[in-house]
């Protein structure tokens, strides 16, 4: 799924899905003759739209559950570059099953021999209508989504990603409208159509011809393939086969300024002036950028880590970056910071305010009892 393909409705408080579960559905008997395939769905209402393909809610008869299901337009079912994207984004969600990640169901071909697959139906609230809403100060989002409730967003992101580094895949496309949080505090991973196999060859792509009148919030195959507001610079500098996972990493740290100061990291009137901010442009501190929002210094660290334009420099694993963000959150050390002697007293004192707290309770029952026998001596 392409930015355009993200499974949001109009919100979380409009589109949770609460209906009980039904006898009738659960107990119903399945037929001597059980239809699969295609003709197992039926029902079909279009869910979302894209450049490159569209989005079905249809019922799965056998199951009686609503599923989403993906095809390619009907002018690209010809395409082969195309077409390979999709049966790979297909095949890359099943094979690296993660609770943040979209269950896949099925792939297959419709009554016209073209290629679909099946896959969960995710509703919630996409990271970008998060922050959408916490720009408008909408009182829900506001309320919802504290700096560290969206950090603990981040950590699940950075945890199913690295995941998927595990497996040798590269997403390439990590930006907040590819992020959904749901109701329960679950956070899903959107749009693998872009996922790269590392140390395989990015022929399998073509050579896409770029289009400059493309939003440049939305995902772009081709040479230089991602999203250009969030790309890292050697995704900017059209360099796919040194891609690895730090390339993410940059992605994460994007979104994490974004987060910090409710502004993009780079941003240009067009796609060629964003690639060349990120290539060249030295990137302005969370802090400095906006100081008003009193960021606190050591989530400024981690970000300013995460983007720096050599990929040697960054955190050298996604998981690294994730265990500093949990850091923070915990009060423990974080590598990419620079501790004064006050914040490392500071966070002794928020990792042990229980221990204080008894310390202090013990110590004002023995005064206590002290005045007490003294009085009552």
């Amino acid at each position: 799924m392409g930015t355009e393909d993200v499974q949001t409705g109009a919100g979380l408080r409009h589109s949770l899905d609460t209906r009980h579960l039904e006898l009738k559905v659960t107990d119903k008997d399945l037929p001597r003759h059980i239809v699969n395939g295609f003709m197992r769905y039926d029902n079909f209402r279009k869910f979302a739209e894209g450049g490159t393909a569209i989005l079905e809610e249809c019922l799965d008869k056998n199951l009686g559950r609503e599923v989403l299901m993906k095809r390619l337009h009907t002018h690209l079912v010809e395409d082969e570059t195309e077409r390979k994207r999709f049966q790979r984004e297909a095949r890359v969600t099943a094979l690296i099953q993660h609770p943040g990640t979209v269950p896949l169901y099925e792939i297959g071909r419709d009554r016209e021999g073209s290629v679909y697959f099946t896959m969960k139906k995710v509703e919630g609230d996409s990271l970008r209508e998060i922050l959408l809403g916490i720009v408008a100060r909408d009182k829900y989002f506001k309320s919802k989504y504290t700096l560290n409730t969206l950090i603990e967003v981040l950590v699940q992101v950075g945890q199913a990603v690295a995941f998927a580094h595990s497996r040798g895949v590269v997403h390439r496309d990590l930006k907040p409208a590819n992020i959904l949080v749901g109701g329960f505090g679950e956070v899903m991973i959107l749009d693998w159509g872009l996922a790269k196999i590392m140390n395989e060859p990015e022929s399998v792509h073509g050579e896409i011809p770029e289009k400059d009148h493309v939003s440049l919030e939305l995902t772009r195959a081709g040479k230089r393939a991602g999203t250009p507001l969030y790309m890292s610079p050697e995704q900017a500098a059209g360099e796919n086969d040194q891609i690895d996972g730090r390339s993410d990493v940059y992605s994460m740290g994007s979104i994490l300024y974004e987060v910090l100061t409710y502004e993009n990291l780079v941003w240009g009137q067009d796609k060629e002036e964003v690639l060349e901010k990120i290539l060249h442009q030295e990137p302005v501190s969370p802090r400095k950028r906006a100081p008003n929002r009193h960021i606190p210094r050591i989530l400024d660290s981690i970000c300013m880590r995460a983007i720096q334009k050599h990929p040697d420099d960054r955190y050298s694993s996604l998981l690294d970056m994730v265990e500093d963000m949990r850091a923070y959150l915990l009060h423990e050390n974080v590598t990419a910071h620079h501790y004064t002697p006050w914040e490392r007293f500071l966070n002794w004192e928020r990792r042990n305010t229980m221990l204080m707290v008894g310390l202090g309770s013990a110590i004002a029952g023995a005064l206590l009892s002290w005045l007490l026998r003294s009085m009552i001596g």
